[in-house]
């Protein structure tokens, strides 16, 4: 099965069978019978999207743990260095980058 298989107007979409022309896959690349789908919503694997024609998938979201530990530790929401408990003073401009002028901690998450 080549990278446009699921993009095809024969594509059986099944565990099973991969086209309705070609039941077990293409037998040359590119597919000769290639028909794109006009009609069909573009099928894309779950946590996947399409950029430019090509299949670009997602990073995994943070678990709720992984969240209530960022919201625990990081200046953004406690004001607070995570390595010495100085406050960090708030700028008039946002903060894109948290850095410590006491301990020298760095926040590298960019």
């Amino acid at each position: 099965m080549n990278e446009y298989c699921f993009k095809c107007l024969n594509y059986a979409h099944s565990n099973y069978l991969m086209c309705a022309i070609h039941p077990s896959g293409p037998p040359q690349e590119p597919c000769p019978e290639f028909e794109l789908s006009p009609q069909e919503e573009q099928w894309q694997p779950e946590g996947a999207a399409f950029y430019n024609g090509e299949l670009i998938y997602q990073p995994p979201a943070l678990s709720y743990e992984e969240r209530l530990e960022l919201l625990e530790w990081h200046p953004l929401f406690t004001g607070r260095c995570p390595n010495c408990e100085m406050p960090l003073h708030e700028t008039e401009q946002p903060r894109i980058h948290w850095d410590c002028e006491h301990c020298g901690w760095k926040d590298d998450s960019l």
